[in-house]
This record gives structure tokens, sequence and C-alpha cells, in this order.
């Protein structure tokens, strides 16, 4: 008896340190994953804060002036005024077309005119 009880425990050790030794590796793949996927998003960020920086540098307002009169003739933009602006209450918004009625209810007062119709 004590000799199974020896076997089934060096049994249970061995399988408790396979499982421990497959645990570390994949402990060590997901921290060697995290630290790509840490890499890849402070390239990401570099690369973000580099596209910010260049459209802040194209959209300055004096380069954008200096287009528009270059290409005056082709696209005829003009300097913004305060009198091109209006109030919302000036906007005219299309009306909603009213929507199809499918299936008209019944109601006791349609009922009550179809009677005295008769």
């Amino acid at each position: 008896m004590r000799t199974f009880l020896f076997i089934t425990s060096a049994l249970a050790v061995m399988g408790l340190a396979f499982w421990a030794y497959q645990q570390n590796y994949k402990t060590q793949q997901a921290l060697s994953e995290v630290r790509q996927l840490q890499r890849d998003i402070g390239s990401a960020r570099e690369r973000l804060s580099v596209l910010r920086a260049e459209w802040a540098f194209l959209n300055r307002p004096d380069r954008l002036r200096d287009l528009a009169d270059l290409n005056f003739d082709r696209l005829g933009l003009l300097p913004m005024t305060p009198d091109q602006f209006g109030q919302v209450d000036q906007v005219t918004f299309p009306e909603d077309p009213p929507l199809p009625i499918t299936t008209p209810v019944e109601t006791f007062a349609s009922r009550d005119l179809q009677d005295q119709g008769e």
C-alpha cells in the first residue's frame, strides 16, 4: 500500500511539474506578446504625433491664404467675412413628407360616423 501511495505521489508531483513548466512557457510567450504590442503602440503614437505636426504645418492660415491666392482663377475662393454668416432661424429646412398609412385602425368614432351615414 505504501508503494502505491509513493508512486501516486511521485506521479502527481511530476504532473504538477509538467503543468507548471507549460504555464511558465505560456506566461513568457504572453509577456513577449505584450512587449511587442507596447512597441507597436509606441511607434503608432509616434507616427500619430508626426502626422498631427504635419497636419498643423499644412493647415497654417498664411499658407492656406497663399494657396487660395495662387489658385484664385481656378477655385474662386474669397476670404470669409462676418456678413457671410447667418442666423439659424434664417435657414429653411425641408419638411418631412408625411408617412403613408398602410394599415388603417378602426376606432369607435369612425364606426359611429359610418352608422350615421347609412
